[in-house]
């Protein structure tokens, strides 16, 4: 199988994490509201419009996601360079 280039990561990570969060959230959901026998029949349309809504949401906040994520964790390497400017 061919894979995407190296250039549609920014696209096909939130894609695949949207697709997957939003299939468990929305099974979690519809056997709460309709009990696991109703859940068949109410779970496909409302994964569908939650992946509607979180793909798009998804592809605005991952920027602040990174940013957020690079104050708080270190960067490989850097508490090796670190060491070595002191």
């Amino acid at each position: 199988m061919k894979k995407l280039p190296s250039s549609a990561h920014h696209l096909v990570m939130p894609f695949v994490l949207s697709l997957l969060m939003t299939a468990i959230v929305s099974g979690i959901s519809s056997v709460h509201v309709a009990g696991f026998a109703g859940a068949r029949e109410v779970w496909f349309g409302a994964w569908l419009w939650s992946w509607a809504v979180a793909f798009p949401a998804l592809l605005l906040v991952m920027p602040i996601v990174r940013r957020i994520v690079a104050y708080i964790v270190e960067a490989p390497g850097q508490q090796e360079s670190d060491k070595k400017m002191q």
